[in-house]
């Protein structure tokens, strides 16, 4: 090689030269993973998909046990108890586009620790909530939920950034990423359950516990990322503007507002003023939040400008198909504990078919989601929850587990397994190559959101047609009310699902303008 070739070969000295072109910078790009040998490779993936399996073990470890929480501190509904699971999915919906977003400011990386140290601190607040009442403890479920917004968002970026686009390593590893979620849930109902045999805050002290060895474990194991030049080398004032503060402020304000109205509504009814209140000012603050980021925002949180009607069905199928799941988790559980009187322990037990049915569910969509429209997979994954919670609300009290119970935890999983990566994929079809970062954050946004706001219609349900309804025959009425309004929210999500796949047929897909 000859000292020009050489020369011409080097990389620039400093990231500021002129002749640094964006092509140049991105041949540079180090995919960190690659550099890894095999054992810390699999320690890497296995770290980064904790993120998955802690966040599905944050709902599942108090599904099982909420009686046993609501009972010590005096909630015996399900509406009274349904803010114990509700706050947690609210965070996370709320605040994980914020997190993707400093996420990319501060580094994905450090963003991952921070999350799954803070997740830690309100574990062990949860568990000491017991000393105190019910109103620590939905406080301390709510900032468990900022844990999993933050390293979530963070987790994809890391795996995103760490290999090549294509490879089947990157490939594996979000198959991986996503299958760790009914392995958290399971292990989410079991370790809640059989700590609940001893003494219940001990769920929480434990999951404390390893959360801060793994806050530990990912600041070695996980490889730090290139930053990116465009971002830190900002002035504070563009930091500020990247960060669309106003966007961010409204946008939490109106979510919070509007699902905080449905689901104390549960708790104290819609006579309340302030609960009327809350709702009309998120709605205001819906309002101003989509005018900044249509209008004003130079970098929207949320790109409405480039979305399409193709992304509103997206939204709409995923909103109703993971708000049915979020009705099904909860009251089919108190359906089975409440009635039948199952204990955690057996619940656990009797949700385990998640399992294989989510495993193979995810490999069957990897298989067939290049060879199938993401649309029609849409439209399997609705008709599931439209049949999973119709099983759900039809069961006979004491059939045999083998039958309804069974069936529809079998089918159910179908719908999440399938809807989410559709989503995504549709998602990723849909709107312009700048935005395809947003995505996988956008959709889980609305899947956490949806599971606390459907748990809050649901709640409004079973509260209105128990009134008056005393004994196990009126929770049973209002487990069945609430049941009901799963399986209209799956018809809505499957409705929507196949007017899209109309609208593909004849009109066509929407063709994305904005570059």
């Amino acid at each position: 090689m000859s000292t020009d070739d050489s020369k011409e070969a080097m990389p620039p000295v400093s990231s500021f030269e002129p002749s640094a072109s964006p092509a140049s910078k991105e041949d540079e790009h180090i995919y960190v993973a690659e550099t890894l040998s095999t054992p810390r490779q699999v320690l890497f993936i296995a770290t980064v998909c904790m993120a998955m399996f802690t966040n599905q073990l944050g709902l599942g470890n108090t599904v099982g046990i909420v009686d046993v929480i609501g009972e010590s501190f005096g909630l015996n509904t399900a509406g009274g108890q349904v803010w114990l699971l509700a706050g947690y999915s609210l965070s996370i919906g709320t605040f994980i586009l914020i997190a993707g977003r400093l996420g990319d400011e501060f580094g994905h990386k450090r963003l991952f620790v921070i999350g799954m140290a803070w997740y830690a601190l309100w574990s062990l607040i949860a568990g000491l909530a017991v000393f105190s009442s019910y109103i620590l403890f939905i406080f301390a479920r709510v900032f468990q939920g900022m844990g999993p917004a933050m390293t979530l968002p963070s987790s994809l970026a890391i795996l995103g950034s760490s290999y090549p686009p294509g490879s089947r390593k990157k490939n594996m590893a979000f198959a991986w990423f996503g299958g760790t979620a009914p392995f958290g849930a399971i292990a989410g109902f079991t370790f809640g359950g059989l700590f609940s045999l001893a003494w219940w805050p001990w769920t929480y002290w434990s999951q404390a516990i390893g959360l801060a060895a793994l806050a530990a474990f990912g600041a070695w194991v996980i490889p730090n990322q290139p930053p990116a030049p465009s971002v830190t080398q900002q002035s504070w004032r563009s930091k500020m503007k990247f960060m669309d503060v106003p966007g961010c402020v409204t946008g939490v304000a109106s979510l919070v507002l509007f699902n905080f109205a449905w689901n104390e509504a549960v708790v104290v009814g819609w006579e309340q003023p302030y609960v009327y209140v809350c709702l009309i000012l998120g709605v205001l603050f819906g309002a101003v939040f989509f005018w900044i980021e249509v209008f004003w925002a130079p970098n929207p949180i949320i790109p409405f400008a480039a979305f399409n009607m193709d992304i509103a069905f997206v939204f709409g199928c995923t909103a109703a198909g993971w708000a049915t799941f979020g009705i099904w988790v909860f009251y089919f559980a108190q359906l089975v504990m409440q009635i039948r009187g199952i204990s955690p322990l057996l619940l656990a037990a009797w949700y385990a078919s998640v399992i294989p049915s989510g495993i193979i569910s995810a490999l069957a969509v990897g298989k067939t989601i290049g060879k199938l429209p993401a649309s029609w997979i849409m439209v399997i994954g609705q008709v599931a929850y439209v049949v999973g919670s119709v099983l759900a609300a039809t069961m006979p009290v004491h059939s045999n587990y083998w039958t309804y119970f069974f069936f529809s935890v079998l089918i159910i999983c179908v719908g999440m397994d399938s809807s989410f990566p559709a989503a995504t994929v549709l998602f990723s079809n849909a709107v312009p190559p700048k935005y395809q970062g947003i995505g996988a954050s956008v959709v889980m946004t609305i899947v956490n959101y949806s599971i606390s706001l459907g748990l809050g219609f649901a709640g409004t349900a079973e509260r209105e047609v128990k009134k008056g309804q005393e004994g196990l025959a009126g929770v049973l009425v209002g487990i069945r009310a609430a049941l009901w309004v799963s399986v209209g929210l799956a018809g809505l999500g499957l409705m929507l699902s196949l007017l899209f796949v109309a609208k593909e047929h004849f009109v066509g897909r929407a063709s994305v303008i904005k570059k």
